[in-house]
């Protein structure tokens, strides 16, 4: 696969696919490099005229009103990304660090950035030898660009730091020298071009939506599979229901559920076992509707950011070139946040799933915990402990991050939106609902082989095959944490 980026329309869609094939590529188009080229030239007669620009003539944050001399503009780049490279924590995964040399490259080609052709085809590189910066989580608070990952992005682009490269931690000048590849020399303006942007936050995010996504339609299929268990009913899933009220996303889900549900044995109707199922089954498309709304609206924040030119100043003319704060990261920190509600609240009903298929007195006479001896195996009963925990630390994890701010720079930058906590929580969250939906598909597996998995709707028994092949029946204790992560990583979309 072949990424073209031209600076205006990357996708999650485009990211998804270059996630999906291993030797995928980038390439820069003409007439991006026509901007890069352009917006070069005009940084270069800042410096000439001595004009007071910040960042290319002046120092940073609090220092904006220092001005340096033209034969001390590259220094300064690298002095700022040195000082700036603090982060601390475990580190960013390979792919999100890869998503943002990507679009740390795409909005460079906007031609608002005022780099050299050179820098961007040092990123184009590093992003085609798969040479991944080791870039610390922590330490952003997601304005004034995310100061602190960027710079050992950066760090590494200049033959510094530490880089993953065929899988291994190496020094940065180790590998590429063995590669023949030249560090770059940065050049006015540069280094603040490279950290000043919401890359980390917005990376983060597009690999937090596509597991989202993914998720949420896992979601309906393996409820599905508890609904047969329990010998569901099917009314509550009636289009005149849904239409009565109008949202698109309950209506969608109620549809899929249906569809699903094509043809069970397993199902009931109204009056026939009970009049009514409990919340957990009878609304799953009004609550899983709800959290499908919030992918619409995180979809739009993530692929506008992608486009964007958020560095500081921005470069248009030779005339204006303006110092503003597209470099602050509350529209992609509110996104995490509603991201993570949305996604927290399928594990939470997931979770109340597992419940009713565990429990003797909810189950509809399935065994207790499903155990195959009652009292001499605990079957299930851990399991559904586990998933409360999860769902226990979600609802922490799921506080807004975005709500936040703390002072910086002498109070220069008074405001910040910690947008990078939120999609770090958010990807801790989106782990833990992949972890809650693999327990209740791992549960419901062996309920509906109790019940009789030949009964099952066929698209359902597609899927119990299919996962049949990844974990056995229940049918004496084990060490259940195995079947869970096997299942899990079956789900899971980005590897």
């Amino acid at each position: 696969m072949i990424l073209k980026l031209t600076g205006n329309d990357l996708t999650i869609e485009k990211m998804r696919e270059f996630y999906a094939s291993p030797n995928a590529q980038v390439e820069i188009t003409e007439d991006a490099y026509a901007r890069v080229d352009a917006a070069k030239r005009i940084v270069q007669t800042i410096i000439d005229n001595e004009r007071v620009i910040y960042g290319i003539t002046t120092g940073f944050g609090l220092f904006c009103d220092v001005f340096i001399s033209k034969d001390k503009t590259a220094e300064l780049q690298v002095n700022l990304i040195r000082s700036h490279a603090v982060g601390v924590g475990k580190p960013f995964a390979q792919n999100t660090v890869l998503g943002m040399m990507i679009m740390r490259l795409n909005t460079m080609l906007k031609g608002h950035s005022g780099v050299s052709r050179a820098l961007v085809n040092q990123l184009k590189t590093f992003i085609n030898h798969r040479i991944i910066p080791h870039i610390p989580e922590q330490g952003s608070l997601g304005a004034s660009g995310d100061l602190a990952p960027l710079s050992h992005l950066a760090i590494a682009l200049i033959g510094e730091g530490k880089v993953y490269y065929e899988d291994k931690l190496r020094p940065t000048a180790e590998v590429l020298a063995s590669l023949n590849i030249e560090p770059h020399v940065l050049e006015a303006k540069e280094g603040l071009a490279l950290i000043n942007g919401t890359q980390p936050m917005t990376s983060q995010g597009v690999i937090n939506y596509i597991e989202a996504e993914q998720l949420m339609h896992d979601s309906m299929w393996i409820a599905s599979l508890t609904h047969q268990a329990l010998n569901g009913i099917t009314d509550a899933y009636n289009a005149k229901i849904h239409t009565s009220r109008g949202y698109k996303e309950s209506i969608h889900v109620a549809e899929t559920m249906l569809d699903w549900l094509e043809g069970s044995e397993l199902t009931t109707r109204q009056g026939e076992m009970r009049v009514q199922d409990a919340y957990s089954l009878r609304c799953i498309p009004q609550v899983h509707g709800a959290s499908l709304q919030t992918l619409a609206y995180v979809k739009d924040k993530l692929e506008i950011e992608m486009n964007a030119a958020n560095d500081n100043p921005l470069i248009f003319s030779e005339e204006e070139v303006f110092s503003g704060g597209n470099f602050h990261g509350q529209p992609i920190a509110i996104a995490m946040d509603l991201l993570k509600i949305g996604i927290a609240e399928i594990s939470n009903i997931s979770e109340r799933r597992i419940e009713r298929l565990v429990n003797p007195q909810l189950n509809n006479d399935l065994p207790a915990f499903l155990s195959p001896e009652e009292g001499f195996q605990s079957g299930a009963m851990i399991l559904q402990y586990m998933a409360a925990s999860l769902v226990s630390e979600n609802k922490t994890l799921a506080h807004p991050a975005s709500v936040d701010s703390i002072p910086s720079s002498a109070n220069q930058e008074d405001h910040v939106s910690m947008g990078t906590i939120g999609a770090r929580h958010c990807k801790d969250i989106v782990d833990n609902v992949r972890n809650v939906l693999a327990t209740e598909l791992f549960i419901a597996l062996t309920a509906v082989e109790i019940k009789g998995a030949d009964k099952l709707s066929p698209k359902t028994k597609a899927k119990f095959d299919e996962y049949r092949e990844i974990v056995e029946f229940m049918h004496k204790d084990r060490v259940f944490s195995e079947d869970i992560n096997a299942v899990s990583e079956q789900l899971r979309i980005i590897k």
